[in-house]
């Protein structure tokens, strides 16, 4: 398995704003398509203005299929022309579960259903 981190650097003052139209329009879009919403978070300290979200996918072809047909959806697309102009900077990591990690990580993604 693998867990995708992204990683966006937004203005200050906007993160409010960015995760009223996330809720109201990006996450069910996103959840759509997305097999697997591991987290979604903010950050408190360190380096402010930051939103952190994970998702997890069986495997890289998993995850191609499913960002490319969220990335063709017109709610998707509706939705990024309200939030991009808030970012100022993204990241992403690809991770590759420990292989003790894997079982544990299932458990947790089927709890969660």
């Amino acid at each position: 398995m693998y867990v995708e981190e992204r990683v966006y650097t937004l203005q200050v003052g906007t993160a409010a704003q960015y995760f009223k139209n996330y809720e109201e329009s990006g996450m069910k879009v996103q959840l759509r398509h997305l097999p697997h919403m591991v987290g979604y978070y903010t950050t408190e300290a360190g380096e402010l203005n930051l939103v952190i979200h994970l998702w997890a996918y069986d495997d890289l072809n998993q995850r191609d299929k499913c960002r490319a047909a969220m990335q063709a959806d017109p709610e998707w697309q509706a939705y990024l022309v309200k939030n991009r102009p808030f970012m100022l900077k993204q990241e992403t990591r690809i991770m590759k579960c420990a292989p003790f990690f894997v079982q544990r990580l299932k458990k947790m993604l089927a709890a969660a259903q």
